[in-house]
């Protein structure tokens, strides 16, 4: 076959992506892929529900990160998206029996090769298939140590899953590559948007001031008797579970982008990029405080609190805000 070599990655499309880029000629790790497609964010979006409860997300929408990587690396993409199941199955037998690596969207719950308890109705969890045998797809999927396989039925329920992020079949590969990435040009641009995203939004449940509302949100439903005895404790669990289940979480996204920090400090040779790698770990090793602390409260382990849990997420935005500040001043 391509000779495609599996990695294990910390979140999904950005490790797709970043073993897509490796494969084809342009070594790269998966907090560079994440950090250089400026996806680092905070959303707590009260018109969007998931099962009756809002938004919060971590990191820009599903295919950002392609999306961000196209404009940084100069990549080119590939997309297809299909009507018919039956078509988009055939489609991909046609370019995997070329030799060529293919990534796929996917919804979780239908890939039986996760455990039962991890599945669930995500329908924007990315892999890649570099492979065939029979009825078999050989898969890299990036939450797995080692490479997967997956029955044709089951892909297809995988690829073509109703409901919210549905993906259509959706399959991509590189068309263009390059040989090299101008760093000293693109990783201050990139770190340039991302700032904006966190500090700049014009609505105020965009980045650090989404992270501050969603603390003054949790002290309010606190002061209502009603709302504190019953949708609070859901509402914590929701959070958590937005924080730490789908995806790679607050912490986990936080503790990517450091890395992509410390990995571009030496490239740089910048101290400053440096320290704000660790202003960004400690922002990340907060919302893992957070999170402990609020999944005890909605399990009724521990009293509940909001103006605890509200402390923590205001500490989680300051050194948010020390990282970006210090990554204001990148030229």
């Amino acid at each position: 076959m391509s000779g495609f070599i599996h990695r294990q990655s910390a979140h999904c499309e950005s490790g797709v992506m970043a073993s897509l880029l490796t494969h084809h000629g342009l070594p790269m790790s998966e907090p560079m892929a994440f950090g250089l497609s400026a996806a680092l964010s905070f959303a707590l979006i009260p018109f969007v529900k998931l099962s009756g409860l809002p938004l919060i997300a971590y990191r820009m929408p599903p295919r950002a990160i392609i999306k961000g990587l196209q404009k940084s690396t100069g990549v080119r993409m590939q997309f297809q998206t299909f009507r018919d199941a039956q078509r988009g199955m055939d489609a991909l037998d046609t370019v995997l029996d070329q030799g060529r690596v293919v990534g796929l969207q996917t919804s979780v719950f239908w890939l039986p090769y996760f455990p039962e308890g991890m599945r669930f109705h995500f329908n924007a969890h990315n892999l890649v298939v570099y492979g065939r045998e029979g009825n078999d797809y050989l898969i890299s999927d990036p939450v797995f140590e080692s490479p997967v396989r997956c029955d044709r039925a089951s892909l297809m329920k995988a690829r073509f899953a109703k409901g919210a992020l549905a993906a259509k079949g959706l399959m991509y590969m590189p068309e263009h590559v390059p040989a090299s990435v101008d760093y000293a040009k693109q990783i201050p641009a990139a770190i340039r948007r991302n700032t904006r995203i966190m500090t700049k939004a014009p609505f105020p449940f965009i980045g650090i001031r989404g992270i501050r509302r969603m603390g003054q949100q949790l002290l309010k439903l606190e002061r209502d008797p009603v709302q504190c005895e019953k949708y609070l404790p859901l509402y914590l669990g929701h959070i958590v579970r937005m924080q730490e289940e789908i995806g790679t979480g607050g912490a986990g996204f936080r503790f990517i982008y450091a890395a992509f920090l410390r990995e571009s400090s030496k490239l740089l040779e910048s101290a400053a990029l440096k320290e704000a790698a660790t202003a960004m770990t400690e922002a990340g090793d907060h919302w893992r405080l957070f999170a402990l602390r609020a999944s005890k409260m909605c399990k009724g382990r521990e009293k509940m609190d909001a103006a605890l849990l509200d402390g923590i997420l205001n500490g989680c935005a300051d050194r948010e805000v020390l990282a970006w500040k210090i990554l204001s001043g990148i030229k």
